[in-house]
Order: structure tokens, then sequence, then C-alpha cells
């Protein structure tokens, strides 16, 4: 089969289309015939070579997928060939206390297509069964690619760990990616008043668009003087922070006394100043958040079938445009997904 891969860690120019074995589904798995994969910043850190993660070379890229059952293997039930599908890429062992309690993010054991074993980005991909859901009847396969991992991510970091609630206000770092496209739309759903940041005039004016009420150019503005001035220097409930080393001071600033901030990633790096005496003075609490468990995958897989949930794309290509696909995003031009379509 066709796929997107590298044949060793590197940089970019190191991807390449490469002619590999079609996987074959073991006992509970399913062989999926992918029409369209995503790509996600973790793709460029599998890319790079992830400290402790060796892989089995080549190795397929990509962590979103959406298409067709194959093939299935033994003991798979409720799934047939044709169905139509999407991937929750989260592998869990379902033995640990974790698992058994029904958080499988949680698992000790915890890996991820694309990251530990072969991705998406392929003619042909392998998954458990249980890590599929049915794609909704009016929802093309770019769009069932796009959603899953961004939605389960932002759905976990905002509802289930930051606990937002209606009228809240919400503070969004890095709008355009992925996971702070998705959190801005979760956040409304839930009812917030939206705050997000950006260097990028264009990605503001989008931001806008699709409904946050502040958007604020941190190359131009003071944003935390902002922040305390709409807020009458209370703050904000909630402040989304993926960025990491960049913004983590600046968010411990602007939340409010007893607010919370999430995070999910350290996209400029993992090791931030940080002001202790801020977080028990405020008495802000702070939470952690990896993709998510079934229940949470289910609940927005529901309401991308119900209009509730959309995902934001920012183009579509060929496969055999997956480098060029792969520099757009290393350079953060990208407003949304990044969707590659297998023709």
């Amino acid at each position: 089969m066709k796929a997107l891969a590298i044949p060793h860690h590197g940089t970019i120019d190191d991807i390449q289309i490469l002619e590999l074995d079609r996987p074959s589904p073991g006992a509970g798995q399913v062989l999926v015939r992918t029409r369209a994969g995503a790509l996600n910043r973790l793709d460029l850190f599998v890319v790079a070579g992830l400290p402790g993660v060796k892989l089995h070379m080549p190795h397929v890229l990509g962590s979103d997928g959406a298409g067709e059952v194959a093939e299935v293997g033994s003991g798979v039930k409720g799934f047939n060939p044709g169905d139509r599908v999407m991937l929750n890429p989260c592998i869990w062992c379902d033995r640990c206390e974790f698992c058994r309690r029904g958080e499988q993010s949680l698992c000790v054991r915890l890996r991820l297509v694309g990251e530990h074993v072969n991705g998406t980005l392929g003619e042909y991909f392998v998954a458990s069964a249980g890590s599929l859901a049915r794609i909704p009847e009016q929802i093309d396969y770019p769009r069932a690619a796009a959603f899953s991992l961004v939605h389960q991510t932002a759905w976990r970091l905002l509802i289930s760990r930051g606990r937002l609630r209606p009228g809240e206000d919400v503070f969004i770092h890095g709008i355009g990616g992925g996971v702070a496209t998705a959190s801005l739309g979760i956040a409304l759903l839930a009812g917030a008043r939206v705050f997000v940041s950006s260097s990028d005039e264009s990605k503001l004016e989008r931001a806008r668009e699709l409904g946050a009420t502040f958007a604020f150019n941190y190359a131009k503005e003071d944003i935390l003087d902002q922040v305390r001035t709409i807020t009458g220097k209370r703050g904000v409930d909630l402040v989304v922070d993926s960025v990491g080393e960049k913004t983590w001071l600046q968010s411990l600033k602007m939340v409010c006394k007893g607010g919370r901030v999430v995070t999910c990633g350290a996209t400029t790096g993992p090791n931030p100043r940080t002001e202790i005496r801020s977080i028990f003075w405020k008495q802000i609490s702070i939470f952690g958040s990896t993709m998510s468990n079934v229940r949470e995958f289910n609940q927005v897989v529901e309401l991308l079938g119900r209009g509730r949930l959309h995902p934001v794309i920012d183009s579509v290509l060929p496969l055999e445009q997956g480098r060029e696909a792969f520099s757009r995003l290393a350079q953060g031009k990208q407003f949304g997904k990044i969707v590659l379509e297998m023709r």
C-alpha cells in the first residue's frame, strides 16, 4: 500500500511516500480503507523523535483517520465491511485500574496510533474495534478525519477537567491550532465568553467570525492588561494553555482568584517559569489532560452528528502533497486542521 512515512527520525524533508505491505487485522481488530487522515502537531514530534519512544521503521505517520471497514479480525462484533468509521487514536489495555473504571486515557499502558504504532496516513490502517465509531450519516470523510483527536482532547480539557460552566470567561492561547479551534467551539457550546490570542491578524478575524468575543494580537498588545481591563481586574475563570513556556506565567496572572488553568501540551517547551505564590494566594487549580475516555469520545461524536460541534478545516490536500502539508503545519500557517485525502 501507499503510505506517508519516515524511514528514520529527522526533519520534514525525510517524510516520503513509500510502498509498504498492507496490514492485517488481528483478533479484535479492524482493517480500515483510509479515505482521509489529518495532521496534528504531535506528528512533527514523531518525525523528530520522541524521548523514550523507539519505533519500528519505516513508520507511518498520522493519528487521525476515517474510512471504510475493509476486513474484520476474529471476535469483532458490530462492524462489517463497508461501514464508515472514524478513529479514536488511543490504545489502552482494558486491564489496569484506570481502564476498569472507564478512564482509558489514564491507562498505565496508554499509547497512541501514529505515535507508538503505525498511523493512519496510508491507504489502510489497523485499529482495535473498540477505538472506532461510526461516522454520522451527514459527515464526509475529511470532516470525520479532522474531528476526533482535537475534539476529544478539548472536551476533556474544558468540560471534564476544566468544569467550564455557562456565563464563564475562558481564554485560549494560540488560536488557529487544532486543539485551540476545537476549544473555541466547545467553549461557545458551553455558553462561555471567549478570549483568544494569536500574532496573525487573519487568524484573529477568523476566530471572531466563529464566535470569539475578544481576539488579541500578542505581538502588538499587552494581553494581560487587556484582560484585566475588560474583566474589571478580576481575570478569567478558565485559561486553556497548550503553549507552555512562553505563556505559562501570563496564564497564572490572567486567571481569576479561585480560577482554573488547564493544559494538554507544551509546544514552546515543557519547563516554564512559574510563580508558586500566585498559585496559592489566588487559590488557582491547575489541571493536566490527555486525550479522552471512551465515554467522552462518544459524546463528541454524538454532538458532531447533531450539528452541535464542527471541525474547522484549514485545507484538504492529496496524500502526495503530504510533505507540503507538514511544512504548512510546522510554520504555523494553518487555521484548524490540515487534511490529507487518499484518492
